[in-house]
């Protein structure tokens, strides 16, 4: 699982596959787990898109959505600071009006004060329906102005109709009105002129339908919100004296494990006694090592998670969550209103990353020398 939207999807199909292997149910018999998941899928799909779910949390906003103090004080500095935000949801327009209305007022206000949608002001180009991801890869989707009292659309020629504009034409474009359902990435980048993806910093919380097709397919900065991340890292530092007595032991095996390879290459087992007895304190050494690194890893992992262990480490290799956020996320964070803290101006610069041999070398302790 990559992302936490698959939740959903692995503990249904976790449970159909108990069930089918366990004769529950006739009917699954006739299935593969292959047409299991792709069930799953396409049921999840649709309480998506048929209001099961999203109208429960428009009739009771202050049960599902959590609010945050310094969203809106943060989108009011980027608007005085001169910085263009847009908002691109694949929710349509009659959700995100109320989703946004309770996060703008902190409240689930009356019919009359949510028909105004004070929210807008704080964005450039608003962008409902957007059918991500193929929003950042079809470049052949229309685009529809969506009248905010009602929901309803209206077609628009979208880049014809801004070029025809002339001199300053998105803003004349925008200047009619700046709600839409649909289109691409190419209008929006008109719309808010922008030459080139590094402009653009898309902050999202799905790993695929945000942040890789932006940035794989788009050049798009990215920032990826986790919004588990407080958790692991507050458990990270409190199993920190842990880890580093694990370091520790396999800094041993490893020492051990070297010792053993030179006495073979400096001597014959087969011949020399005193080597045989050495070897085989060491074989011993190293079962007792190993058991105990087993245990204590295991601690450490269900520490984090009694079954998945760690987010970004599975053993002793980074985890696909890890591969896919490091080298596709320019910056991940647990809310979006951490970017809040810095001033607009701010340069997010990379970390310097070693290779195995690169850290082998840096170590004060490395066996290499510079001979």
């Amino acid at each position: 699982m990559d992302t936490l939207f698959q939740f959903v999807d692995a503990s249904l199909f976790a449970t159909l596959i108990e069930m089918k292997d366990n004769d529950e149910n006739d009917f699954l018999d006739y299935k593969t787990y292959e047409e299991l998941y792709k069930d799953v899928r396409e049921c999840v799909d649709l309480c998506h898109r048929d209001g099961v779910i999203k109208d429960e949390v428009a009739r009771n906003p202050e049960k599902y959505i959590v609010l945050d103090d310094e969203m809106i004080p943060m989108l009011t500095q980027f608007r005085d600071d001169g910085v263009k935000v847009f908002l691109l949801t694949n929710s349509h327009w009659e959700y995100t009006s109320v989703a946004m209305n309770y996060l703008f007022h902190q409240a689930d206000v009356d019919a009359d004060l949510k028909l105004k949608n004070e929210w807008t002001d704080l964005f450039d180009v608003v962008v409902v329906g957007s059918c991500k991801p193929a929003y950042l890869v079809d470049p052949y989707l229309n685009l529809f102005r969506c009248d905010p009292s009602d929901g309803s659309l209206r077609n628009t020629d979208g880049l014809y109709e801004i070029e025809a504009l002339g001199e300053d034409g998105a803003k004349k474009f925008l200047s009619e009105g700046k709600i839409f359902q649909g289109g691409n990435w190419k209008h929006l980048t008109a719309m808010l002129e922008i030459e080139a993806g590094e402009e653009i910093l898309y902050v999202g919380d799905h790993l695929y339908s945000d942040v890789l097709r932006s940035k794989r397919t788009l050049g798009w900065r990215s920032a990826f919100i986790m919004p588990e991340l407080p958790e692991e890292m507050e458990t990270f530092i409190k199993q920190k004296p842990l880890q580093i007595k694990i370091e520790e032991i396999r800094k041993l095996r490893d020492e051990l494990s070297a010792l053993g390879d030179s006495l073979k290459l400096t001597g014959d087992p087969e011949e020399d006694a005193d080597i045989v007895l050495k070897l085989n304190d060491l074989e011993e050494d190293e079962v007792k090592i190993k058991s105990a690194l087993s245990e204590m890893t295991r601690e450490y992992h269900t520490a984090f998670h009694t079954i998945w262990g760690m987010m970004f480490q599975a053993g002793y290799q980074e985890s696909r969550l890890a591969y896919f956020v490091s080298n596709y996320a320019c910056l991940y964070t647990a809310k979006a209103t951490n970017l809040g803290l810095t001033s607009t101006q701010k340069t997010f610069r990379t970390s310097s990353q070693m290779l195995p041999h690169d850290s082998l070398l840096f170590d004060d302790d490395t066996a290499f020398s510079e001979e």
